[in-house]
């Protein structure tokens, strides 16, 4: 997928590696590409396709200049989006995989299923889909 002209969110994640495999299983990500730090052990780079999308991480290294992850931060402000044709089984997915529900899945006034879920790792989901 050419991402010159897409937007594509950047992660900043302390434990890099555990949130690859979070989201492989709670949203079925395919790693298209892992670069490590000199160290051998953190991730300077990772790039994932998820529902269609790019979503890039790397784990936090502190000093000037860089992103802190939301355990240093102590939040976030972002929501990350997932609209797909059936919210019930990814949403159940990634709570089976140790996400949490911070916004009921359900039916909304504007006719859609939608709802929030928090990582393990701080960020934030919502997960958006057609009504059965």
């Amino acid at each position: 997928m050419d991402t010159s002209r897409n937007v594509v969110a950047y992660l900043t994640i302390k434990g890099a590696a555990a949130a690859l495999s979070f989201y492989e299983n709670a949203f079925g990500a395919k790693i298209a590409a892992k670069q490590l730090a000199d160290d051998g052990h953190r991730i300077l780079h990772a790039d994932l396709e998820i529902n269609g999308g790019r979503l890039y991480l790397s784990d936090e290294f502190g000093g000037g200049g860089g992103t802190a992850s939301t355990a240093t931060l102590g939040g976030t402000s972002v929501t990350i989006h997932l609209e797909v044709e059936d919210p019930d089984t990814l949403w159940n997915r990634a709570l089976g995989a140790g996400a949490t529900a911070i916004m009921p899945l359900e039916k909304q006034f504007w006719g859609a299923k939608y709802g929030k879920l928090r990582d393990p790792f701080g960020h934030v989901w919502s997960i958006a889909g057609p009504v059965e």
